[in-house]
C-alpha cells in the first residue's frame, strides 16, 4: 500500500499494478482513509475507496466512485462527508446492505409470494400466467422498494392501450397490489406504492338470459347430443345454478337423495365456505342418467368421460352452443338463467341469494329487475291496502 498524496494525474492515468500481483491500493495521504485502487484488469481506471471502522470496530471499505466518473477533488469531499456522518454514527454500508436484501421482483414472486397462494388461491395459476407472460418481462429485475406508483401506473395504461379489456388489465393490477401488500406484511417494504393507483372498473357485468325459445332449442340439442356426460353437465348447470367448477368437481358422496342435497365442499366453492344445494326433479333426473351409464355403484366424480373426470366443458359447449343458436351465451349465463326463473316465478331475493350461495345480497341485486309481474303484484298490494283504508 504506497502512501502518496494523491494527484488529479494519478486518476487521469492511474499508475500501472505491479508485475505479480492483481491489485494495488494508492493511499493519499492529504486525506488519512481514502485510497485508489488499481487492478491487473482494467489499468485505465481506478476506484476511490474509504477505509473506516465500521460500527462493530472491524475495518470497511466504502466505494467513493470510479477515476472516471470523480475529479479528485470531489472525491475528497466525499471522503471528508463520509468521515463525519461516520463519526456521529452513521453506517454508509447499512443501504447497501439493504439493497443486496431486498428482493426483485422475480425472485419476490417466484420464491415468496408464488408458494404462499399456493396454499390460500385457487387461482393462483392465473397468478401465475400473469407473471410468466407480462410481470416478469416489466418489473422482473426490479427490486421490490424501487417498484413506483408511477412505473405501475403506467404499465397498467399501456395493457389497455394495447387493446386488453378493461376488467384484464385491472387483474394484472390487483396482482401487483396484492403481492406488495404480501411484501409490506412480511417486513420487506414500509408501504406500498400501489394502493392509490386507480382500477378501470368497467362495467363488464354481462347479463345474459335464456328466453323461452332459447331454453327450448337448448333442451332439444342436449337431448339428442351424442356426448352425455357434458350434456349432463350442462342440464346440472342450468338445474342448480351452481358455477362451473362447483359442478365439475362435485363427487358422489357429497349427494344425499334421500334429502334431496347436494353439499359443495369449502374447496370448491368461491365462498370458501361449505354450502347445501336443493336438488330439483331435473336434477334428480340427470343423477338418473349418470347412474344409469355406470356399471358398478357410482363413486368419484359426477361428470366422468372417456378420458375421466371433466376438466373443462367448453369446447363441446361451443358446440351445443351453436347447434341452439344461443349467440355469444356462457357456460356462466345458465347460473344468470337460473336466477332469472327463480325471480320470475315470484321467490325473494333472499332465496335467491341462498339458492346461488351469495354471502353478499348485493351481488344478489343485479336480478332485482327481472320481474316485472312480481314487482308490479308488489305495487298493488300496496294500493289494494290504500283502498281498503280509503273504502271505510
Amino acid at each position: 500500500m504506497p502512501k502518496l498524496r494523491l494527484t488529479q494525474q494519478h486518476l487521469d492515468r492511474p499508475p500501472p499494478c505491479p508485475p505479480g500481483k492483481r491489485r494495488i491500493e494508492y493511499c493519499d495521504t492529504l486525506v488519512s482513509g481514502l485510497y485508489l485502487e488499481v487492478r491487473d484488469t482494467n489499468a485505465y481506471q481506478g476506484t476511490l475507496y474509504l477505509r473506516h471502522r465500521n460500527a462493530a470496530g472491524k475495518t470497511a471499505h466504502t466505494k467513493i466512485g470510479t477515476s472516471q466518473d470523480l475529479s479528485l477533488g470531489v472525491a475528497r469531499k466525499k471522503a471528508k462527508q463520509l468521515k463525519a456522518e461516520i463519526a456521529n454514527g452513521k453506517d454508509p454500508q447499512a443501504e447497501a446492505r439493504q439493497r443486496k436484501a431486498v428482493p426483485t421482483w422475480n425472485q419476490f414472486f417466484e420464491d415468496s409470494y408464488l408458494p404462499h397462494a399456493k396454499q390460500v388461491k385457487r387461482t393462483w395459476k392465473n397468478d401465475a400466467d400473469m407473471q410468466r407472460l407480462r410481470l416478469s418481462d416489466r418489473f422482473g429485475a426490479t427490486p421490490v422498494n424501487a417498484i413506483t406508483r408511477q412505473s405501475v401506473q403506467q404499465f397498467h395504461n399501456e395493457l389497455r392501450e394495447e387493446g386488453m379489456a378493461p376488467a384484464t388489465a385491472d387483474h394484472h393490477l390487483k396482482l401487483i397490489r396484492h403481492a406488495l401488500n404480501m411484501a409490506v406484511d412480511w417486513g420487506l417494504l414500509t408501504n406500498n406504492p400501489t394502493a392509490k393507483v386507480k382500477q378501470f372498473n368497467a362495467d363488464n357485468q354481462v347479463e345474459r338470459y335464456l328466453s323461452e325459445e332459447e331454453l327450448q332449442r337448448l333442451l332439444k340439442v342436449l337431448k339428442a347430443h351424442k356426448n352425455r356426460p357434458v350434456c349432463c353437465a350442462i342440464l346440472w348447470l342450468l338445474a342448480t345454478g351452481a358455477r362451473v367448477g362447483e359442478a365439475l368437481s362435485a363427487e358422489w358422496t357429497d349427494i344425499d337423495r334421500s334429502r334431496r342435497t347436494w353439499v359443495i365442499q369449502a374447496k370448491n366453492s368461491k365462498s370458501k365456505k361449505r354450502r347445501s344445494v336443493v336438488l330439483n326433479d331435473v336434477a334428480l333426473s340427470v343423477l338418473d342418467e349418470l347412474e344409469a351409464r355406470t356399471r358398478h355403484k357410482p363413486q368419484g366424480r359426477l361428470f366422468v368421460g372417456k378420458r375421466g373426470p371433466l376438466g373443462t366443458i367448453n369446447k363441446v359447449w361451443y358446440g351445443i352452443r351453436d347447434k341452439a343458436a344461443l349467440g355469444d351465451f356462457r357456460l356462466h349465463d345458465l347460473r344468470h338463467s337460473y336466477a332469472s326463473m327463480l325471480v320470475n316465478a315470484g321467490h325473494s331475493l333472499y332465496e335467491v341469494q341462498q339458492a346461488l350461495g351469495h354471502s353478499d345480497p348485493k351481488v344478489t341485486m343485479r336480478y332485482a329487475h327481472l320481474s316485472k309481474d312480481s314487482l308490479q303484484q308488489a305495487a298493488n298490494s300496496a294500493s289494494d291496502a290504500i283502498s281498503a283504508a280509503m273504502a271505510k
